[in-house]
């Protein structure tokens, strides 16, 4: 017998009610990364310092994730670690579900030109180039035609509110300037997942707000995951989702 009830035993809407539809439950977006135990140790002279102690986590397709804690908690360690930049000392880390453990250094190196995007707090611009060439290094490693290079880059440039400054070198340039062309470089092969490690502190708070903006705004667009490395709290209270580092170990998410 069927446990649906006849149209005609259930109960009459009223006149006017509205009809209210049982809310769809969205599943939670696949991870790109996924750590599990991941740890760090570095020399220091004759001391090991062990900058993270076992470490899971994961990063979700089109999240923003900050990373939160103050200076010397392993909040950059995990973001190399996270950016194929380094290797752990201990643990697995998964890209789309498949182990990076065993590539060489050129498949690494592949995959972070091709998948990944950097922003840095020292911006790391090429000094000798030019702001369209800096955005277009991208494109040149892999390989692209001049035009495509140079009329990505022009593109990237004005949306980071920097057209006009195409030929300007870096030590030209003010510092949040110079934040907007690497925000723009890190853009340029259209990254799945974009990692900035304290983009903004060196900036004053105007400037980090726009940087702050523009990262939000193309990494919505892009539907890139964004993991943001941060002492500050009011940058990381623009993310989707927190989590803390002290002394090299996870918090409890925010």
């Amino acid at each position: 017998m069927s446990s649906l009830t006849p149209a005609h035993d259930r109960p009459a809407v009223p006149p006017g009610a509205p009809l209210v539809q049982p809310a769809l439950v969205q599943p939670a977006a696949p991870p790109v990364l996924q750590g599990f135990g991941l740890a760090r140790s570095y020399r220091l002279g004759r001391t090991t310092v062990a900058a993270l102690a076992g470490i899971d986590i994961e990063v979700r397709r089109g999240e923003f994730l900050a990373l939160r804690g103050p200076s010397g908690s392993g909040k950059t360690t995990l973001v190399n670690l996270l950016g194929l930049l380094d290797r752990p000392d201990d643990g697995r880390l998964l890209l789309d579900g498949q182990a990076v453990a065993d590539l060489d250094d050129d498949a690494l190196t592949d995959l972070r030109r091709d998948r990944f995007g950097f922003v840095f707090q020292a911006y790391s611009l090429i000094p000798v180039l030019t702001a369209e060439e800096n955005v277009a290094w991208p494109l040149v490693l892999k390989g692209a035609p001049p035009a495509r290079r140079r009329e990505r880059a022009r593109d990237l440039l004005a949306r980071v509110g920097l057209q006009g400054k195409e030929g300007t070198r870096p030590d030209l340039l003010s510092g949040g300037e110079r934040q907007r062309v690497a925000l723009a470089r890190a853009l340029a092969n259209e990254p799945e997942v974009i990692l900035a490690d304290e983009p903004t502190a060196s900036l004053d708070s105007a400037a980090a707000d726009g940087v702050l903006d523009l990262l939000r705004g193309l990494q919505r667009e892009r539907r890139a995951a964004l993991v943001l490395a941060t002492h500050d709290e009011r940058a990381a209270g623009r993310a989707d989702r927190t989590v803390a580092l002290h002394d090299g170990r996870l918090r409890a998410d925010a």
